[in-house]
């Protein structure tokens, strides 16, 4: 029997659709983030829509980013913003925030938030 994904471990496209909401909810309401926040568009609605379809594939379900934009390229897409630790760390605190609300087995949320802080640390193109 194969193993599930996270994905399907977290519910789906509607779970997923949730956590990326909750993310950018936090994000946009949590002054201590200001400085994540202000790197984004006013308009969230292209932000939600990409990490939604980005998070879809990665975290093991239809590839929706990659049949729309193609592979994607974290680093280089993010090379014009400037991502230190301190960015970093600011968009781990509102994933994290909206991985803890919405996962209740810690074995998952664990493994989760591990993955987040990797790919968050490779999105790192400045000292600090």
């Amino acid at each position: 029997m194969q193993e599930m994904t996270p994905y399907e471990l977290l519910g789906g496209a509607g779970v997923v659709r949730w956590l990326t909401d909750r993310f950018y909810d936090i994000m946009d309401s949590d002054p201590s983030v200001k400085p994540l926040r202000d790197m984004h568009p006013a308009d969230l609605a292209g932000s939600r829509e990409k990490l939604y379809m980005f998070l879809s594939g990665w975290l093991g379900g239809p590839p929706l980013f990659m049949d729309t934009y193609g592979h994607p390229r974290l680093r280089m897409r993010h090379a014009p913003f400037a991502v230190d630790g301190d960015a970093r760390d600011q968009w781990m605190k509102c994933m994290a925030q909206a991985v803890n609300e919405l996962v209740c087995e810690d074995a998952l949320k664990q493994k989760l938030i591990e993955a987040f802080y990797n790919t968050a640390d490779f999105m790192r193109n400045r000292e600090g």
